[in-house]
């Protein structure tokens, strides 16, 4: 019996998807609930399994190819699948142990081509282009090759023009977006981390025995700006049209860099969660945004976002809107600086904060009082557990 694979219903607000990867092709046996295909949208990437064990008997679109809901992707002929693949699928064969990696030859066997003293990206290019190292000064250090040496030699474009994927393009409308359409003003802050780092340090053993995650820093800003919405609930609400919409819920975006680009998955309720509920949703978020796993709905209802640029080394700067939202926090790396305390030079790890806000419907008075809510919690955590 042949069956239509077809594209599911797409989730609310999006159009249509692009085809990104086939993981069988025609001919390939093929196991019930297998995915066949991951389908990019503008938000997240869907899979699409298989509807019945049996052989996949054709494919109606290529990778690439924009698709709808419902249309048809594929033809599965149902059947029984050989036990020898049923085995095969299920369970992968026993890797033989690995043999030690080889050195780069600096000579090729009778016949090849010697690639000498050349990196892994460069070796591959010459093997294609069958150039031998002969033909081609090293500019690296110690005449080694490079993958632009390589290039010149074989009069390989020095540029390469791809499109953008269906997030990477969600992402630069959505910038756009906040930039023609908000009053976007950003105040900024420094918190002294002391208090905090020592909480972690003199806890980290206790808390990764009973919960099983590490004691992360986030998750002490998450709480703090929990505190800080529901003091201040105009941080925490939007626009629509001519209307401002509060939100009751302080459901909280954690902005997660992956290969794929950057996504937003959202915490729900952060006042009803503790920190180590935080660090674990914030490691499963990140494990599934990197392995393209993130849900729709994971990444929907935000109503404020931090964005963590010290990650990566970033020491300030203004982040950007995630719309509709009103304001976003961001952190940057934490600097060991001198500063003074009741008259003391001392050296204290210290943050700047940046909060971009709304203008619109968010004054500066209450964007400062913000701010530094979210600075007091963090220099005095006792402040989360009394709730003032």
């Amino acid at each position: 019996m042949s069956i239509e694979v077809k594209v599911p219903v797409l989730p609310e607000s999006v159009t249509d998807a692009i085809v990104a990867t086939w993981h069988k092709q025609p001919g390939d046996f093929v196991r019930r609930d297998e995915n066949l295909v991951d389908l990019e949208t503008d938000k997240v990437v869907l899979e699409v399994p298989a509807p019945a064990d049996g052989v996949l008997k054709s494919i109606a679109v290529e990778s690439g190819d924009v698709v709808e809901a419902n249309q048809v992707l594929a033809i599965v002929e149902a059947g029984e699948v050989p036990a020898e693949e049923k085995t095969e699928s299920v369970a992968p064969k026993a890797a033989a142990s690995p043999a030690p990696e080889a050195a780069a030859p600096t000579s090729a066997p009778a016949g090849g081509i010697s690639t000498g003293s050349a990196g892994p990206a460069a070796r591959k290019m010459m093997h294609e282009n069958n150039i031998d190292a002969s033909q081609v000064s090293g500019s690296g250090r110690g005449g080694r090759i490079t993958k632009p040496d390589v290039q010149a030699v074989a009069n390989m474009p020095m540029e390469e023009r791809v499109p953008m994927s269906r997030l990477r393009q969600r992402i630069a409308d959505r910038m756009v977006e906040a930039q023609s359409t908000a009053a976007m003003l950003t105040s900024f802050n420094e918190v002294d981390l002391k208090a905090v780092m020592d909480i972690r340090k003199k806890y980290k053993e206790e808390f990764i025995n009973k919960h099983g995650i590490k004691l992360g820093l986030m998750s002490f800003f998450v709480k703090a700006a929990t505190e800080a919405l529901k003091k201040f609930p105009i941080i925490n609400a939007s626009v629509e049209g001519s209307d401002v919409v509060y939100h009751r819920q302080q459901n909280i975006g954690i902005a997660v860099a992956t290969e794929r680009g950057l996504v937003v998955p959202v915490l729900k309720n952060t006042d009803a969660m503790g920190l180590a509920d935080i660090d674990m949703a914030i490691r499963d978020y990140a494990i599934a945004g990197n392995a393209g796993k993130l849900a729709m709905e994971d990444l929907q209802g935000g109503t404020f976002t931090i964005t963590n640029g010290g990650t990566f080394g970033s020491l300030m700067s203004t982040p950007i809107l995630n719309m509709p939202q009103s304001a976003i926090l961001g952190m940057h790396t934490i600097k060991e600086r001198p500063v003074v305390i009741n008259g003391d030079i001392v050296v204290r790890p210290m943050m700047y904060l940046a909060l971009t806000y709304d203008h619109r419907i968010i004054d500066g008075k209450d964007a400062v009082q913000f701010l530094v809510q979210v600075k007091e919690s963090l220099e005095d955590p006792a402040r989360l557990l009394l709730n003032i």
